[in-house]
């Protein structure tokens, strides 16, 4: 996986500066508080939404379980239609396919519908240092880039920026990318639109070549599908002569009639919505296929980047069920707080957690600190709709965090050193064992603690200090239990 966000401070560093910003922990609360609560609204109409969940899952593990079988039916689907498959192992190998691919048709700019998968692995600096220019088109993503920012939510990549934010930085930058912001411009909503809708007319009408991912790959039939609520997609994928789209491998499902499952439940996870605005569908080539629009030239790269190492592990492989809906953030505490740079990737939130110290290897610190970063509540497995059991995983990496590996790099699978401080809880997990299997001993203890309570230290010493930076060290009662308990009933405890 690329190194793009690599770097940053483990999880409780980046974290801690995060809490301590007064507007981004407002943004993020208002944000996630109103997507959440009309996300329950939406779901709740539905009498038969578990049900659903269940299909989504069932479909997801099956296609999961036979995935090579419906790549190569995918790839089958494609070339027929018209279009070209590549694979792609890793990110590197990725940027080189779609660089190369935009250099042969002679452009220099590309547009770029809203994808994760692009930004997993880094595109658009790949195609910066080819001297290619790609612009983004979702309303939040162009924020973001405007603003030489970091997407902090899977759904809404800007959730961390205010509408004054958003109206600095249009009229700061958007000269610079293309045409600028409108003289005078305020930060009521519809302005903001309007100013990007015209800023962006002119990048759709004169591109030629496009760069997307997918939501969804249809496997009997070869057929791409995106959703996207703002239109800027359909521009993307219809009037540009050559489309390229990076699709995550764990994407495609076997069949329409299990599209439909993700149809229902994608638009009211995500949105809020009982169907999205824009459900754009191809499938190859348009002009070959009897349409009127759509690309002359299709690449499809299938990318791997870990997927087939998360494939192998059967507690973790489960994150790759993700749909990419955000509903696990949305209901998050630490992410609610946090917000979603701290997680040093393009996955922030809980699917991030579990998902990016499998695609990247827990060998640098931030992936090493990510699965900690949670209360366990469990509200993320009860949103989740293709029901990721995000606990679950969340306690078999920390374990593998622990026991020191096994990590993914570069597609090698290695053992690590345990994470630092994982040695002194190791020792400190083996010193209790010893004292609870010796009762006397453990009497003794007690006794003593309580007798020595007004000595209580107020943090902890060593890597203790961590535990006490933000609790209290609980005040040892003045008895211990054992010692009451034969006072007042008269036997030993």
């Amino acid at each position: 996986m690329t190194a793009t966000h690599l770097g940053m401070p483990a999880f409780p560093a980046a974290a801690g500066q995060a809490v301590r910003d007064d507007v981004l922990r407002a943004n993020l609360r208002r944000a996630t508080h109103t997507i959440r609560d009309k996300r329950a609204r939406a779901v709740t109409e539905l009498a038969d939404w578990d049900r659903l969940r269940a299909a989504g899952k069932a479909v997801k593990d099956h296609t999961l379980r036979r995935l090579d079988h419906y790549l190569l039916r995918l790839e089958e689907a494609v070339t027929a239609a018209g279009g070209t498959v590549h694979w792609a192992a890793d990110a590197a190998e990725a940027n080189r396919i779609v660089t190369a691919l935009v250099l042969a048709t002679g452009e220099r700019e590309v547009v770029k519908v809203k994808s994760m998968a692009t930004q997993e692995i880094g595109l658009n600096e790949a195609l910066e240092a080819a001297g290619i220019a790609a612009y983004e088109t979702d309303l939040a993503e162009l924020i973001v880039q405007l603003g030489h920012d970091r997407p902090s939510h899977i759904l809404v990549p800007a959730i961390h920026r205010n509408r004054a934010e958003i109206r600095d930085v249009f009229r700061a930058e958007m000269g610079r990318w293309g045409r600028p912001a409108p003289e005078g411009l305020g930060d009521d909503p519809r302005e903001l639109a309007e100013a990007a809708r015209l800023h962006l007319r002119e990048k759709f009408l004169r591109a030629k070549v496009a760069v997307s991912g997918a939501n969804f790959m249809v496997a009997e039939t070869g057929t791409m599908v995106v959703f996207e609520s703002e239109g800027n997609g359909r521009m993307c994928l219809t009037l540009p002569e050559t489309l390229i789209s990076v699709v995550g491998i764990e994407k495609v499902v076997p069949t329409f009639r299990d599209l439909e499952i993700f149809l229902q439940t994608l638009p009211r996870s995500s949105t809020a919505e009982r169907m999205n605005p824009y459900t754009t569908m191809w499938t190859g080539l348009g002009p070959s296929n009897g349409a009127e629009d759509g690309p002359a030239a299709f690449h499809l790269v299938l990318l791997d980047n870990g997927r087939t190492d998360t494939l192998a592990d059967e507690v973790g492989r489960q994150a790759l069920r993700c749909i990419r809906c955000s509903a696990c953030l949305n209901v998050c505490p630490v992410y609610e707080r946090a917000g979603g740079h701290a997680y040093g990737s393009v996955y922030p939130g809980p699917i991030g957690a579990i998902l990016s110290p499998q695609l990247r290897g827990t060998g640098s610190g931030i992936d090493a600190s990510l699965p900690y970063a949670s209360t366990l509540c469990g509200a993320c497995y009860e949103v989740c709709p293709v029901a990721i059991d995000i606990p679950e995983v969340l306690l078999h990496l920390r374990e593998r965090v622990a026991q020191g590996g096994p990590a993914t790099r570069e597609g090698i699978r290695v053992r690590i050193r345990p994470a630092r401080g994982h040695t002194a809880e190791r020792a400190a997990m083996r010193a209790a064992r010893l004292l609870l299997e010796r009762p006397g001993a453990l009497r003794a203890g007690e006794r003593l603690l309580s007798r020595a309570r007004r000595l209580r230290p107020r943090r902890l010493p060593g890597p203790g200090r961590a535990w006490t930076d933000s609790r209290e060290l609980p005040v040892p009662p003045a008895e211990p239990f054992r010692d009451w308990w034969a006072r007042e009933r008269g036997g030993r405890a």
